[in-house]
């Protein structure tokens, strides 16, 4: 059974760094995408950031790019995303997704799997 469950989440004062996680059962890594998307409050969902295929090249948003990383730890079936330099404009619902077809996707009708989500929230 597929279950994916996220962590991690909470409050940051901008300028700061958070790790999110996305625990995972039912997939294995290398066969698989996954991508964190992110929800704020009044706004359509929206993709984050991604791995392409065979998990070798990443997919950014453009906000994302040069602020936030993932990387997936196959021994673990963990998947984390890392955020630096957060401003209020992070603040979402993050929520980790995986495919088993598209790799690095920026469609969320694409993903097959999701979890529940992690609020992250970004004060000044």
């Amino acid at each position: 059974q597929v279950q994916l469950v996220e962590s991690g989440g909470g409050l940051v004062l901008s300028g700061g760094s958070l790790k999110i996680s996305c625990s995972f059962t039912g997939l294995t890594l290398s066969r698989t995408s996954f991508s964190w998307f992110r929800q704020a409050p009044g706004k359509a969902r929206e993709f984050v950031i991604g791995f392409g295929k065979d998990n070798t090249n990443t997919y950014y948003s453009p906000d994302a790019k040069g602020r936030f990383t993932i990387s997936g730890n196959s021994a673990k079936n963990t998947v984390d995303l890392q955020m630096t330099r957060l401003y209020p404009g992070d603040t979402a619902v993050y929520f980790c997704a995986a495919s088993q077809g598209h790799w690095g996707s920026r469609n969320d009708e694409d993903y097959e799997y999701w979890g529940q989500g992690t609020q992250v929230t970004v004060s000044l």
